[in-house]
């Protein structure tokens, strides 16, 4: 316990000093990085936690960022204004979708989300005098606290990197809660889990609002962040990048979607700077993440270090031999 705490502290204090170490460009692809990394833990909920797999994750993350563009455009700027309205909103559109894709399962489910996820990029790319349509919305204010303003891209980044930390540290302590642990239950064996008493069912679709709020509250950010959102952000394939980070990173683990969107949005800035066949490249490290390491870069490491710790006695016992 006090090890991890100290990881944490020391991730804290390594991150916040990125800005004196980095140049803008690489600051700007951290801050994408930790954007990307909420979204995943926010579908993670679902896919790694409770094993319901959505393609429509990104009807979330598009509700959240429009409505936190439009809020600033015209209402208000302010931090918790604009959030907050974004956060409500996403988890309103999570729990309307979440009443009718819990009556199904399995593949029925995935399909589901994914036809809520395109009724809803429907709806963004043809609401021109909303939205902007196919252009886009653009001209979104910076975020303001207060007469603070977020004016700068650093300014950015400390908002980003403690919305994230908070939301690593509030999925961390929920998934080890009683409530937590009954998700993974339901992942593992639901009808076990129904006969014990649970409605699992309730528990599902709490998961859903949860992903969904959160996913929200990542597409807000990344408003934030670029100051314009597309249409694109909303489509299908976002949910499709978002699936792939949190199953090479290591699905069922709070680490495991951070480091896999760290390294697809690495991996997409360096490879697409050399080809316009990235796509390619990154489809075929998915593949070989699938087929030949299923537990992502979190089993790549927990199998190093058991192995570590399995030829160490070893080493001792050859010392030992050799002094006698």
């Amino acid at each position: 316990m006090k090890s991890a705490l100290l990881k944490f502290l020391v991730a804290i204090v390594a991150l916040a000093l990125a800005p004196f170490v980095l140049s803008l460009f690489h600051l700007n692809l951290l801050s994408e990085i930790l954007i990307l990394a909420v979204f995943a833990l926010s579908l993670n909920i679902l896919v790694g936690f409770t094993g319901l797999v959505s393609l429509g994750h990104a009807a979330f993350f598009g509700v959240g960022a429009y409505t936190a563009g439009l809020v600033a455009q015209n209402i208000s700027s302010n931090l918790f204004v604009s959030l907050g309205l974004a956060i409500v909103l996403s988890a309103i559109v999570a729990a309307i979708v979440g009443a009718f894709c819990m009556k199904v399962s399995g593949f029925y489910f995935l399909m589901l989300t994914l036809a809520f996820s395109q009724m809803i990029y429907s709806f963004i790319y043809q609401s021109t005098n909303l939205t902007g349509g196919s252009n886009g919305l653009s001209g979104i204010p910076r975020v303001t606290l207060g007469a603070f303003q977020f004016s700068n891209s650093v300014y950015i980044f400390y908002l980003i990197l403690v919305v994230f930390f908070l939301i690593y540290a509030g999925l961390r302590i929920l998934m080890n809660s009683p409530f937590g642990q009954v998700l993974i239950g339901i992942r593992e064996n639901e009808t076990r889990v129904k006969s014990m008493g649970y409605n699992t069912n309730l528990y599902k679709y709490m998961a859903f609002v949860i992903a969904g709020s959160l996913g929200g509250l990542a597409g807000s950010l990344y408003t934030y962040f670029n100051g314009f959102i597309a249409p694109s952000d909303v489509y299908w394939t976002m949910s499709g990048a978002v699936l792939i980070m949190v199953l090479i990173g290591g699905a069922g683990t709070i680490l495991g979607p951070v480091l896999g969107a760290a390294l697809i949005v690495t991996l997409e800035t360096i490879v697409s700077s050399y080809t316009d066949l990235w796509m390619l490249i990154v489809g075929a490290v998915f593949i070989i993440f699938v087929i030949f390491f299923p537990k992502g870069i979190v089993g790549i490491g927990q199998s190093f270090f058991r192995k570590l710790k399995l030829n160490k006695p070893q080493s001792l016992q050859r010392k030992n031999s050799r002094a006698a």
